[in-house]
C-alpha cells in the first residue's frame, strides 16, 4: 500500500471515527433519553427532535468507513511481493505500508504479498461501513425502552417494518465491526508488532467482545420483560470502543505511511 493511499484511507477512517461517535452530544444537549437504559439507535428515532441529526451523522459516518474501507482494500489487493532487484525488495526489507506482510524474512516478517487476515479485514469494516448507512435510512419510528407505548406496538408487531431491518442492519454493522477489530489486529500483529494497531488492538478487541457481549445479555432481558440491564451504558461502551479502535487503525496507517517514505 502506497503511502498516498494509507494516508487517504487514514484520514477517511479518523472521519468515520469522529461521526460514530456523535452520540456524545448526548451530554450537552436534551434528548430526553436515558443514556443509561437506551439504545444509541433511539436517538434517530423518527419521533425524536434531534432524530433527523444523529440520522446524518450515522449515514455520514457510514459513507466514510465505507470509503476508508475500500481503500484500504484495493491498497492491499495492489501489493506484491519483493523482486530482490535494485529499488525493488530484498530479503529483509520492506514494501509498502498498511496492515498486510512485511517483504522478505528478516526480524521475524513474512513473505509479502497480500495477507489474507488483512483482505478479510478490510472486507469486513466495508460491511460495517455499509451496514451503518443502512441503519440510518431504516430508523425505528420511536424509542422502545423509553417509551412503554412503543414496546407493547413493538411487542404486538404494530410497528413499522423499519424496526425488524434495522435490527438485522445493526446487528449486521456489528458483526463486521467484531470481525474486523479481529483481522486487522492480527493482520497488524503479523506484520509488526511494535505498530500502533498491532500493541493496542488486542485490549480493544478483548474490550469490545465483553461490551457486546453485555449488550446482548441485555437486549435479551428487555425482550423478555427483565428489565434493562442498564443496556444503554453496554451499548454506548461498545459503539465507543469501536469508534476508538478506528482512531488507533487510521493512526497505525498514517504513521506506517510517514516510516515506509513512499
Amino acid at each position: 500500500m502506497s503511502r498516498s493511499v494509507a494516508r487517504t484511507a487514514a484520514a477517511l477512517l479518523a472521519l468515520g471515527a469522529l461521526a460514530y461517535t456523535a452520540w456524545v452530544l448526548e451530554v450537552l444537549v436534551r434528548t430526553g433519553l436515558d443514556p443509561v437504559r437506551t439504545y444509541v439507535s433511539e436517538l434517530a428515532a423518527a419521533d425524536q427532535p434531534l432524530g433527523g441529526l444523529f440520522r446524518a451523522t450515522d449515514l455520514t459516518a457510514g459513507l466514510l468507513v465505507l470509503a476508508g474501507a475500500l481503500t484500504g482494500l484495493a491498497g492491499e489487493r495492489g501489493r506484491r511481493g519483493g523482486s530482490g532487484g535494485p529499488g525493488g525488495s530484498g530479503p529483509g526489507s520492506r514494501a509498502g505500508n498498511g496492515l498486510g506482510g512485511r517483504t522478505g524474512h528478516g526480524s521475524g516478517g513474512r513473505p509479502a504479498g497480500r495477507d489474507p487476515w488483512a483482505v478479510g479485514g478490510w472486507i469486513a469494516l466495508a460491511v460495517f461501513g455499509a451496514a451503518t448507512v443502512a441503519d440510518s435510512r431504516l430508523p425505528l419510528s420511536c424509542a422502545p425502552t423509553a417509551d412503554p407505548v412503543c414496546a407493547a406496538r413493538e411487542t404486538a408487531g404494530l410497528v413499522p417494518a423499519t424496526h425488524a431491518a434495522h435490527a438485522v442492519s445493526s446487528s449486521l454493522a456489528m458483526t463486521g465491526a467484531l470481525a474486523a477489530l479481529v483481522a486487522l489486529t492480527v493482520a497488524a500483529r503479523r506484520r509488526d508488532r511494535r505498530r500502533s494497531l498491532a500493541r493496542a488492538g488486542p485490549a480493544l478487541v478483548a474490550l469490545e467482545s465483553a461490551a457486546t457481549a453485555w449488550t446482548l445479555a441485555a437486549v435479551a432481558a428487555f425482550e423478555a420483560g427483565k428489565g434493562v440491564w442498564a443496556l444503554g451504558a453496554g451499548q454506548r461502551l461498545q459503539v465507543l470502543l469501536v469508534a476508538a479502535w478506528l482512531a488507533v487503525l487510521a493512526h497505525s496507517l498514517a504513521t506506517e505511511g510517514r516510516r515506509e517514505g513512499r
